[in-house]
């Protein structure tokens, strides 16, 4: 593919990702979404490091999938918790964390 085709993906991706962020109440397809924003960031660094010959861009990819997997295990160990109180995961639910 070609480096245009790369980042027209890449932003097809974080555009998807930001409509799933904006349009959904369900706290796992929120952070799948931030997941796939993620992602095409990642996308992006790969295909500008290939295309001028650079490890940099791949090399804050890894940095990217760290805070990443950080994220996610915080956040998901976060709704356990929440759950385990309301009984639900949906944010409209979840504006008053004091009960």
């Amino acid at each position: 593919m070609t480096v245009d085709g790369l980042i027209l993906l890449a932003g097809m991706m974080f555009l998807t990702g930001v409509i799933g962020v904006l349009l959904r109440r369900n706290a796992i397809v929120i952070f799948m979404s931030l997941e796939l924003m993620f992602n095409a960031a990642n996308l992006a660094f790969v295909t500008f490091a290939a295309q001028y010959n650079v490890l940099s861009g791949q090399i804050f990819v890894f940095f990217v999938m760290t805070v990443a997997a950080a994220e996610v295990a915080i956040g998901l160990a976060l709704m356990v918790a929440i759950f385990r109180q309301k009984q639900s995961i949906n944010i409209d639910d979840m504006n008053e964390l004091k009960d």
